[in-house]
């Protein structure tokens, strides 16, 4: 059996990660599972969450998904993301003046439409702010 799964991790705008590791643990729809190096097949759709790749050198990488699609075989990992964020590039302030704003805009909105895009976005940002802890 190998002792590294090729993962690919792609959202709409860009692949954000490609690589060899050692481990992967996901959010599933079912729960949180732990995907390795001769791991049974399956499909699942995520939910939002942290994904934590363990790489080779013993370094972990952690991404927010928002949802998605993950791919899984023995020997590789492809999640298929609505939206990834490497947490390492967050700006908790800057995160945290974007929910203000976004509450503001939710408390302002006089339309359904835009007090549900409203909505969507303050949900969203909070769900950043809460992978961040």
């Amino acid at each position: 059996m190998a002792d590294s799964i090729a993962f690919e991790l792609v959202s709409p705008d860009r692949l954000l990660m490609s690589a060899e590791v050692a481990q992967v643990v996901l959010s599933g729809r079912e729960g949180d599972f732990t995907v390795m190096p001769g791991h049974a097949p399956v499909i699942t759709t995520l939910r939002p969450n942290v994904v934590e790749v363990g790489g080779l050198d013993g370094e972990d990488t952690r991404i927010f998904v928002r949802g998605g699609f993950a791919d899984v075989a023995a020997d590789r990992l492809t999640v298929l993301a609505e939206e990834a964020i490497m947490l390492n590039e967050l700006d908790r302030a800057a995160l945290e003046q974007r929910i203000q704003d976004a509450t503001e805009d939710l408390e302002d909105a006089t339309e359904d439409a835009a007090r549900a895009e409203a909505r969507e976005l303050l949900e969203r940002l909070q769900a950043l702010l809460t992978a961040l802890d």
